[in-house]
Formats: structure tokens, C-alpha cells, sequence
């Protein structure tokens, strides 16, 4: 917190609302320019305001391994979520904990996927409450689901308040019901003070028990013959029957976004809040594995990110590469506090000013449950590597022996339908890849790991 100038009273600080999507494709945001259906007015608006990433991406596809990385500025070696069904520590430093401490209220509604496993798998016990201690320094309003995919559908379900009691919901689609959560608590007393808001929509998540993306009932059949993105085009997958209400449920999601933003210039809280609208990971409707994410393409770790708000009404564009580990210490430090030394993200705030230099113009990141995976995208090349499947490898969250698997040049390929992995034409790309991937394992775990040549090269 800074004072403006000498004589002048003290920049108030600002609240922070995060919105995350679950499953939200980047390319599906208007203002990247990518899909020509209009389906985000509301979050291109804010892009026009505030400040679009176009370049931000998951620390791992997947839900608990993605959201421990928002919150702890960690990746998932260090944090210890690498896979989904493990817990966040329970003295773990997040975003929230910080802004506690520094006498913000902190409230969360929504999906969570961060609690400890307990009880028979898919139990109330372990899909349902959170106990205060799990849930990563979230102290003030709590109304959450552990894995709200099986806790609800999309026109009933429940969510659970600070005592672990149900929020019942029914007829009404499920985020325009979060949305009302957080319109009573943008208009109670606890938003008169600097809070923190993460509000996790399950939304545009398919719900798992009928494996259908579910829109709101005005949506359904609103987009047939919808356009196909061109990773999607030549490869099968669930596109063909799915995309249509994938589709239906970002506009869904957008619809949300603009009824926060009307409520925050209404209450006059839209001067003095950061809104935040992004995602865990994206979406590649099994043409990549057997799927919807858990893979090293763009369909999987391509993430939107857009902010608005005081310090990011800019009315520009990043292209600079950000991960989500760079999320809590750069809040952090739009609210003037310092970040923790355990969070390994940096501080994003320099983009803002162009001041480039040092900035690392490329992302680490992990894969679990499909590969026990690692990789690295900068900005031609996507290169990852895995570790052979043994028996037992589900259970590991690390290996230290690795092999080449992916090597996509993203300038030529965008679309990423021609694996170089292994081709001698590339293998000088490959050898300095190889090495900077080994240098990012060390940095990220503190583990040594040898990464060997694709085993069948191409001529």
C-alpha cells in the first residue's frame, strides 16, 4: 500500500475477485480473435478495459494439481498436489493466508477439489464439506462443494456453508445460483471492508456422471453447426456430438461474468476491485488422450486470463508467457504486499509498464494421471517429456528417468497435428530443450532427473 503523493491520503486497497472457469477453453474468449461466434461480449469487454494475457497457462491440466498452483504460487511438485484426491497442506501459504494476514476478509463459493480424501470414494464425506482446516486460509464466507461435480447437477445440487451444512438449490441452473451467492455477499457487510472473493463455477466442466456438457435450457441447440477449432478438426474425438453445448456453457459463464460486473458498478465496488476471470485448464474433448485434458497440448494448458480493475485498466494486450504460479505473488502485489519466499511465481505487475527485461519467457509445467509427464512451452516450441508407464506409475508424482515425447513448433504447427519428437532435422531444438527441461525439474522439486532422446526417431 503506497501513498499517492506527499500530502495526500493513502491508495485504499483494492479487493480481489477471482473467476474461475473449470475447463475453459482460451481460444473461445472473442478478444483473442481466434473464434469469430461472439459467445464472450461480456469478457471481451473487460479485455477492452482491463488487461487480456494472451499467452497464460496451466501448471499442470488438471482441477487440484491447477488450483493448489493458483493459490500457492507453488507447482505441484512443491505444493504436493500433483494428482487429484490429495489435499492442500493445512499450514499451506496462499493467496489467502497472506491476505489475512494483512487484514483482508477471505471468502470462497464454489468448487474447492482441495480438500483431503476421507470416507469410501465418491462419499459425501469426501465431495461435499470442508473442514475449516482445508481449506487453504479461506476464514470468512465458505460456500463450497469439495468436487461439486458430484454434488450437484445443472438444476439442483448443494454447496455447504462454514458449519458444513447444505446450501440446497433446485431449479435454477447451477452458476446463475453462484452467481446469486456472490451478489449476497457483494451486498452484505463483509464486502464493506478489502476482501478477497474466489468464486468457483463448475461451469464449463462436463458433469461426470453423464458425461455431457449441460447449458442452461435457453442454450441447448443454440449453436449447432458450430465452428470447430483446428486442433479439433482432422482428429476424432467428442467434438462433433459435444462442442455445440460446450459452447451453450461459456456463454453461460460469460453471462455470469457480466451480471459480476453490472453488481460491481452498481455497489460502486468496480474503482477499488480487481477482477480476475481465468481457468484451471482447458479442454480437447478426448482427440488427444482418453480425456478431456491431463495432456501437454493447447487444448489442455492454454488458459484464458484476463484482469480488470485499478492498476489493470490498460486497454492492452500481453503476449508474454504467464503461469499460474505467477497468479498470488502478483495479487499480492497489486494490493501492496509482499509475496512469501515459498511462492515460486513472479511478479506480472512489470508487464504491465513493458519492462520486460528478466521476465522468463517460458513456462514449466507438470502431468500426472494419464503420463507422469513434465514440459516446457516458450514461444515456437511445446517439448515434453514422460516417464515410462511401470507398474505403479500412477502412484508416482515424480520419476527421475524421462523421455522425449512432444515436440511441436508452434509457429508452423499452431494446431499442433505434427509431433517433431524424434525427427533429425530438430534434434539440435531437442538437445537445448532437454537441457533447459532437466535445469526447470531442479528448480521446480529440488529432484534430479535424466531425460533421454525419443526412443523411435523419425528419418
Amino acid at each position: 500500500m503506497a501513498a499517492q503523493t506527499q500530502g495526500q491520503a493513502t491508495a485504499p486497497r483494492p479487493n480481489i475477485i477471482i473467476v474461475n472457469s473449470d475447463q475453459f477453453r482460451w481460444d473461445c474468449v472473442g478478444a483473442m480473435g481466434l473464434n469469430p461466434m461472439n459467445l464472450t461480449p461480456n469478457i471481451d469487454r473487460m479485455a477492452q478495459r482491463g488487461t487480456l494475457f494472451r499467452n497464460a497457462f496451466s501448471a499442470q491440466p488438471v482441477c487440484a494439481p491447477a488450483r493448489a498452483s493458483i493459490l500457492t504460487g507453488q507447482y505441484p511438485a512443491q505444493h504436493g498436489v500433483w494428482r487429484n484426491g490429495i489435499g492442500i497442506r493445512e499450514h499451506a501459504r496462499t493467496l489467502a493466508t497472506e491476505m489475512d494476514r494483512a487484514g483482508y476478509s477471505c471468502n470462497y463459493i464454489g468448487k474447492w477439489h482441495l480438500g483431503p480424501p476421507s470416507g469410501e470414494p465418491r462419499s459425501l464425506a469426501t465431495r461435499g464439506p470442508v473442514l475449516p482446516q482445508h481449506r487453504g486460509g479461506f476464514n470468512g464466507l465458505w460456500e463450497a462443494a469439495n468436487e461439486l461435480e458430484w454434488t450437484s447437477h445443472a438444476y439442483e445440487g448443494d454447496l455447504y456453508d462454514n458449519d458444513g451444512k447444505p446450501i440446497h438449490f433446485e431449479n435454477e441452473y447451477r452458476a446463475e445460483f453462484m452467481t446469486g451467492r456472490v451478489e449476497r455477499f457483494l451486498r452484505s457487510q463483509a464486502a464493506r471492508s478489502p476482501f478477497l472473493l474466489y468464486v468457483s463455477y463448475l461451469e464449463v466442466h462436463h458433469q461426470n456422471d453423464k458425461d455431457t456438457f449441460d447449458p442452461p435450457k435457453a442454450y441447448m441447440g443454440r449453436y449447432k453447426n458450430p465452428y470447430i477449432p483446428p486442433d479439433l478438426r482432422s482428429l476424432p474425438g467428442t467434438w462433433p456430438s459435444q462442442l455445440a453445448d460446450y459452447y451453450g456453457c461459456v456463454t453461460a459463464m460469460d453471462d455470469q461474468v457480466g451480471r459480476i460486473r453490472a453488481l460491481l458498478g452498481e455497489l460502486s465496488l468496480d474503482r477499488n476491485t480487481i477482477l480476475v476471470f481465468t481457468a484451471d485448464h482447458a479442454c480437447h474433448f478426448k482427440t488427444r488422450n482418453a480425456e478431456y485434458k491431463r495432456s501437454p497440448h493447447e487444448s489442455s494448458i492454454h488458459i484464458p486470463l484476463v484482469i480488470e480493475g485499478p492498476g489493470f485498466n490498460r486497454g492492452m494486450a500481453i503476449d508474454e508467457l504467464i503461469s499460474q504460479v505467477d497468479y498470488a505473488p502478483s495479487l499480492l502485489a497489486a494490493c501492496g504486499l509482499s509475496a512469501p519466499s515459498s511462492m515460486q511465481g513472479h511478479n506480472l505487475l512489470p508487464l504491465l509498464d513493458r519492462k520486460t527485461d528478466g521476465w522468463r519467457n517460458e513456462i514449466y509445467f507438470e502431468m500426472s494421471e494419464f503420463v507422469t509427464g513434465r514440459g516446457l512451452r516458450t514461444p515456437q516450441h511445446t517439448y515434453a517429456v514422460m516417464a515410462p508407464k511401470q507398474p505403479g506409475w500412477r502412484a508416482a508424482p515424480h520419476a527421475d528417468q524421462y523421455v522425449e515425447y512432444i515436440l511441436y513448433d508452434n509457429y508452423a504447427d499452431p494446431a499442433q497435428q505434427v509431433n517433431l519428437a524424434g525427427r533429425t532435422p530438430y534434434r539440435e531444438v531437442a538437445q537445448e530443450l532437454r537441457k533447459r527441461m532437466i535445469e526447470r525439474i531442479r528448480e521446480a522439486s529440488g529432484l534430479t532427473a535424466a531425460v533421454q532422446p525419443c526412443w523411435f526417431p523419425y528419418p
